[in-house]
């Protein structure tokens, strides 16, 4: 009989593969039909199921993001759900692009170069030792905060006009 692997252990792999974790690290702890609740605000390529969305999701955070990380603090199991609250930090240094419902640019944060740290919650339902679901509880506010995306100065809401024509063209393109 094979054992499954521990479900703290594949939560916290999957959360910390988001940062650093390679193609093979998010396939080895996402399972077929992992659904990301949270992809309603991210690329088209995210808000499919299984690893490939998973992984389109991790190199969304990465363009935007460099030395992306998640700090895991705690983690609580009860049967398939784990829960854990971390901390996510890194840099920005490309644009932050958000999506909304019907999959179009809503928003273009432009590159500031800030660093940021904010806590996070991050709950994994799993399956067959791997996670089948994922959606979290994020600080946006602070983490835009000290981006200096809020509140914006005049200039800054102009980079943002022009990151969004930007992306928006590479979109078509």
């Amino acid at each position: 009989m094979t054992q499954l692997p521990d479900p703290v252990d594949t939560a916290v792999r999957a959360l910390t593969a988001m940062g650093s974790g390679t193609r093979a690290d998010v396939e080895a702890v996402t399972h077929p039909e992992n659904v990301n609740r949270e992809a309603k605000d991210e690329p088209p390529a995210c808000r499919g199921l299984g690893p490939d969305a998973t992984w389109a999701t991790a190199i969304w955070l990465r363009t935007a993001f460099i030395n992306l990380r998640h700090t895991p603090h705690d983690v609580v199991a009860d049967g398939d759900l784990v829960v854990v609250h971390a901390t996510m930090s890194g840099t920005q240094t490309g644009p932050f692009v958000a999506y909304g419902e019907n999959a179009a640019i809503t928003q273009v944060f432009a590159p500031t170069g800030r660093d940021f740290a904010v806590t996070q919650t991050h709950w994994f339902r799993l399956r067959d030792g791997l996670c089948i679901e994922h959606w979290a509880n994020r600080d946006d506010l602070g983490m835009a905060q000290q981006l200096g995306w809020v509140p914006p100065t005049p200039l800054y809401l102009f980079r943002c006009a022009r990151a969004k024509r930007t992306a928006m063209r590479a979109e078509r393109a």
